[in-house]
Parts: structure tokens; C-alpha cells; sequence
């Protein structure tokens, strides 16, 4: 049998649980989608065609008590969103078989540094940065579809210190999600066990340390978790 030989032993791969037994989901890939719920701009005219970035699979934490103010911002944002869990992997998708590609659905957090997006949007620069850090994809459990199905009507919220921020509905998504996961195979294989994150609603806005979030989607799942102290 052939060992592989590494220089330093491989980082443990990063998981979330799946609701109801004690199983766990192994994390591939993240990606996001960029533009998913009307913001009442002109963007909103035109359905353009969605544009997705990534994070690293090491920022999905599973959201429980208390999440980490990151460093290099003063406008730390929160981003409500459903989430695919892509359960057998494939190319070039067609709409009409995407949906036998989902494993389940969870409720995530796309936390962003936003003042550091805006700098670097203002100068025509990557702002990756903005979007990949330590514990920016906090998540639920994984619900699996044979628990929850396919949701794609109820209600997505958020909410901080007990006061709403935002809210939409899951009819409101501009990209449906059989349609996320056909153009994204498009452009890439994806692999059993990537996540994609489908996009907010508007009322994004920014966090304080003690401040406590909570967020739901019908169906789906919901968290609470408390921003910690600055760095």
C-alpha cells in the first residue's frame, strides 16, 4: 500500500452537523451569490446574471453563543442567507435535474468587513478580503432534504438586539435555486459537499461587540449568537 508522505500533517477538514442525528456534513467549497433579492435600485430593473464569489471552507462554523469581532474593520456586517448543501457532484446541470443535487439546506451568515469592500470597489480592486476571514460563514445545522424539502416560500429575517433588519421572503430571490446551481456547474465541476450561499435582502447593516443577532428561515433553521469584543 502507498503512504503519502506530507511535509506537516493536513489540517482536520471542516464540518457541520446535520440536524437530528450525529452524523456530519463534510464542507468542499463555499460560494456565494452576489445579487439575490430586489434592493429597490436600478440593479432591480434588469435581472443581470449572478455573480458569485467565494470563501475559504475554513470560515464555516457552526453558529452557536458567541462569534469573534474580526480584525482590520470598524463596519462589521451581518448578511442573512439561504444555504444549498450539494450532496453528489456535476457539470453543466441542466434546471430541471439541479434540484437531485442537493443534499439539504441550512441557515448561514455571510459576514463581510464591509468598509474594506467599499475601499476596494472604490479602486477597482478584488475584495476578497472583505469576505474571507476567521468564522465568516457562521451556519445551522444541515437539514437534509428529506427532512425539509425543497424551500423555496417563508420568510428569511434578521434581527439585532431584538430589532429588525431585515426581511424578505424566499419567493423574493431573484435567481431561483435550481437555477443558482445550474449556472454555477456551468462555469465549474461541483463537488459533493460545497455550499452555496444565495444572497441577502436588504437591511444589511453594522455590528457592535455585546450586540446579539438572531435570524431565521421558515423551514429551514434559525441561530442566535452574540458578537464578541474587538481584537
Amino acid at each position: 500500500m502507498t503512504m503519502n508522505n506530507y511535509v506537516f500533517a493536513p489540517m482536520p477538514i471542516s464540518t457541520l452537523p446535520v440536524a437530528g442525528c450525529n452524523e456530519l456534513f463534510p464542507v468542499s467549497r463555499v460560494f456565494c451569490l452576489g445579487r439575490n433579492y430586489p434592493w429597490g435600485d436600478a440593479q432591480d430593473l434588469v435581472r443581470q446574471a449572478p455573480v458569485f464569489f467565494m470563501k475559504p471552507a475554513s470560515s464555516v462554523i457552526e453558529a452557536r453563543s458567541e462569534l469573534s469581532y474580526p480584525p482590520m474593520t470598524d463596519e462589521f456586517c451581518h448578511e442573512v442567507e439561504l444555504v444549498i448543501a450539494i450532496g453528489k457532484g456535476g457539470r453543466d446541470i441542466s434546471q430541471e435535474q439541479a434540484l437531485e443535487y442537493v443534499w439539504g439546506y441550512a441557515l448561514g451568515l455571510d459576514m463581510t468587513r464591509r468598509d474594506l469592500q467599499k475601499a476596494a470597489k472604490a479602486n477597482g480592486m478584488p475584495w476578497d478580503g472583505a469576505k474571507a476571514f476567521d468564522e465568516s460563514a457562521p451556519m445551522t445545522a444541515i437539514l437534509p432534504v428529506s427532512q425539509c424539502g425543497h424551500p423555496n416560500t417563508g420568510a428569511i429575517w434578521l434581527s439585532v438586539n431584538g430589532v429588525e433588519r431585515q426581511r424578505s421572503s424566499l419567493e423574493a430571490q431573484i435567481w431561483s435555486v435550481s437555477e443558482v446551481i445550474s449556472r454555477l456547474s456551468q462555469s465549474l465541476t461541483l463537488r459533493p459537499g460545497d455550499l452555496i450561499m444565495t444572497g441577502t435582502p436588504p437591511g444589511v447593516a453594522a455590528l457592535q461587540p455585546g450586540d446579539v443577532i438572531n435570524a431565521g428561515i421558515d423551514g429551514v433553521g434559525q441561530l442566535e449568537l452574540r458578537i464578541g469584543a474587538r481584537p
